[in-house]
């Protein structure tokens, strides 16, 4: 009776057996009997090159040189308005000798500042120049030689958002200076995350442009215009670890371009007591030359060829990849044999007792 039981359990174990993916044999079958066609690729010397990591990219060994931008005030900009007369004792404003008459003035919401004797006149739109140029016309008459200069005390229209996955997200100045894409996110104190796996949106209200950050510290630095938002977040960089893994689950990639021997180290390598090294699976769908729907590919590396070890550490792993590690046939059986035994051994146990 216990013999028919092991033939029937062993006949129905695709079926009743508990597991997290596809047996070996499912997945070498057939190209015909495959209810998705994909392409099944085994890993070997003659073969590798084509799916091997890119080498180190260069460090660049050019400078990013800050460029200056022509600032034109907008709402909320706090002005600095120095004026100075070089008239009688009895000027209006005090003599440049003496530093002036120093005003502060806000741009308001309607784009407006007020001073006193020039009123209050739009400025919006305007740069600081423009502005100088404006309040003298309008002292024409009240003071005999005015001297005015206008600074930013703080600039709104010169200053740049930097949000998301920093230390210190904040809105950030450019009085002391223009700042490059590298200033501003280290003035937010960098980011959360390591490089590979950081990624920089920046917007300056004409375009969008996307960055890997570790480019940006291999020489892709660039000046960052005045009010423009700088969006720092975690670049989709996973991979998935399944089957007889020590870790499976969703995994950061390791490294800027990592292979399959970094990955499989990620998720702890594979299981001694269930694994079959001879079925090591990476699933992926890619888009090949431009096409609308991606092609599914199956790489297979047998990792009992000591070979295995060295195509492993030249094959790239890819964002959103799937690794398996198929279990192995004894760790199968041992899924069958072992209830049996112990429903054997609970049942020799009930026959002692009676």
């Amino acid at each position: 009776m216990s013999l028919g039981l092991v033939v029937l359990l062993s006949g129905c174990a695709g079926g009743i057996l508990s597991g997290t993916g596809p047996r070996i044999g499912a997945i070498v079958e057939a190209p015909e009997k495959r209810t998705i066609p994909y392409e099944l690729v085994d890993l070997a010397p003659t073969n590798i090159g084509t799916y091997a990591r890119l080498r180190d990219e260069t460090v660049a060994t050019t400078v990013s040189s800050p460029k200056s931008f022509e600032v034109r005030l907008i709402p909320g900009d706090v002005l600095q308005v120095m004026i100075a007369d070089i008239g009688a004792e009895s000027a209006v404003f005090a003599p440049l000798a003496a530093g002036g008459t120093k005003f502060e003035a806000r741009v308001d919401s309607a784009g407006k500042i007020s001073l006193p004797y020039a009123g209050r006149f739009p400025v919006a739109g305007k740069t600081l120049v423009g502005v100088e140029e404006e309040i003298r016309r309008r002292l024409k008459g009240v003071a005999s030689d005015p001297q005015v200069m206008v600074n930013l005390l703080g600039d709104v229209s010169g200053s740049v958002l930097v949000a998301g996955a920093v230390k210190q997200p904040g809105r950030f100045s450019a009085l002391q200076g223009p700042l490059t894409l590298l200033d501003a996110i280290n003035l937010a104190g960098g980011p959360l995350l390591e490089p590979h796996l950081v990624s920089v949106t920046v917007r300056d209200g004409k375009d969008a442009k996307v960055y890997s950050y570790q480019s940006l510290l291999n020489g892709l630095n660039r000046p960052i215009s005045p009010r423009s938002e700088i969006v720092v977040s975690r670049a989709k960089k996973r991979f998935v670890a399944m089957g007889a893994v020590q870790t499976p689950g969703l995994h950061d990639l390791p490294s800027d371009q990592p292979s399959l021997l970094e990955v499989l180290g990620q998720a702890g390598w594979l299981n001694d007591s269930m694994a079959d090294p001879q079925g090591v699976f990476v699933f992926r769908l890619e888009r090949k030359n431009g096409a609308s729907e991606p092609t599914p590919e199956v790489f297979r590396l047998n990792m009992r060829d000591p070979a295995a070890v060295f195509l492993a550490k030249e094959f790239l792993v890819k964002a959103e990849d799937a690794v398996y590690v198929t279990n192995a046939a004894v760790h199968e059986w041992q899924k069958i044999i072992t209830p049996i035994v112990q429903a054997m051994a609970f049942g020799r146990t009930l026959q002692n007792g009676f």
